[in-house]
């Protein structure tokens, strides 16, 4: 009897140490592993009160639920001002636009004027010349032929006079000639005033795009008072309450989508080498032991985890001990009924049976 029991206690020995030789060589295990998600941090872009924060922790939102709201009275203010701003700007716009219209045809036409007088006074002028020199020549003549007494005393004056007459006809064309001249320099003038007025239109113009850029600035500020969730998600943490002041960048609450999670593993780097992106993996969650979840190797790492310790080991006596370290390993996994939750802990086995077949 004794040896029968002993038989059987051999043969089930036996049988367990088969059953474990057979499951480290076709299975990869790890309990150093747990169900992770991208923790999204809702922080506040403006600053003020927070006058609504309808959320609850443990909240399921949809995406463009309202997550809070902070005081917009000074903001929409400003936006009254600016519009007021803005619509007082284009109207001063448009009246420059029409004074220079009506400066360009009146100084267009003063200098056409200006230009024609010009060309008259100086016609006259060259012929008030042609004048001069003819009436200086007969005048020449006239004294020579007084002095031999062949013209009479009435015909000298005569010539006389006519002399002198185009002498003053000349310095009165010369005098318009200035004038016209003048004129033409003012009407010139006068043009010259557009280039400034189309300068300071211009001007204008720039600082009414500064005020429309300013508008859009304080619109995006007010709807930045008003937060909405990026996605659908449960809310994990609340770090504020209704009627706090909040400055920009200050966390108002934590949130995770529950459809996107994943097992991050740490995988012993003397067992890396058997796995491969696509192995399937059993997944058994701690907070459900009777339940089996169905993974996948989606992505494998390609540094140890103590490369991202903050406070990395060092050995200053001199005394080494080898570790083995470990890699990490992410495993896509379904969600079942929002039974996982983020940071719940996992037991994993890799069935590397097809990976050694290949290699």
């Amino acid at each position: 009897m004794r040896k029968a029991i002993l038989t059987g206690f051999i043969i089930v020995a036996m049988a367990a140490v088969a059953h474990w030789v057979y499951q480290r060589v076709n299975y990869v295990f790890s309990d150093d592993a747990r169900i992770a998600s991208d923790m999204i941090d809702i922080s506040s872009k403006v600053s003020g009160w927070v006058v609504e924060f309808p959320v609850s922790s443990g909240e399921l939102l949809q995406k463009n639920d309202v997550l809070a709201v902070i005081d917009s009275r000074e903001t929409v203010l400003k936006l009254q001002e600016l519009e007021s701003k803005i619509s007082a700007m284009a109207a001063d716009y448009e009246g420059r636009q029409a004074e220079i219209v009506m400066v360009e045809q009146q100084t267009t036409g003063a200098l056409q004027s200006a230009q024609s007088q010009l060309a008259l006074a100086e016609a006259s002028l060259a012929a008030s010349v042609s004048e001069l020199e003819f009436r200086a020549s007969e005048w020449q003549r006239a004294q020579t032929l007084r002095e031999r007494r062949i013209i009479s005393q009435h015909d000298f004056e005569a010539d006389k006079s006519q002399f002198q007459k185009s002498q003053q006809g000349r310095q009165a064309a010369l005098a318009s000639v200035a004038t016209a001249r003048a004129k033409l320099v003012e009407a010139q003038a006068a043009q010259s005033q557009l280039v400034v007025m189309e300068r300071n239109l211009a001007r204008l113009k720039f600082e009414q795009e500064s005020q429309v850029a300013e508008l859009a600035r304080h619109r995006i500020d007010l709807q930045d008072r008003r937060m909405v969730s990026p996605l659908q998600g449960i809310v994990d943490r609340i770090f504020i309450d209704p009627g706090e002041y909040v400055q920009p960048g200050r966390r108002l609450l934590m949130m995770h989508d529950p459809e996107n999670i994943w097992v991050d593993a740490n995988i012993k780097e003397t067992e890396i080498r058997r796995l491969k992106v696509g192995q399937s993996v059993d997944v058994s969650v701690d907070a459900y032991p009777d339940d089996v979840f169905r993974g996948v190797i989606e992505k494998i790492g390609h540094a140890a985890t103590s490369q991202f310790s903050l406070l990395p080991s060092t050995n200053p006596s001199g005394n080494f001990t080898k570790v083995t370290q470990r890699l990490s390993v992410k495993i896509a996994l379904q969600q079942r009924d929002n039974l996982l939750k983020p940071g719940m802990m996992v037991e994993v086995t890799i069935d590397i049976r097809d990976n050694d077949k290949a290699g």
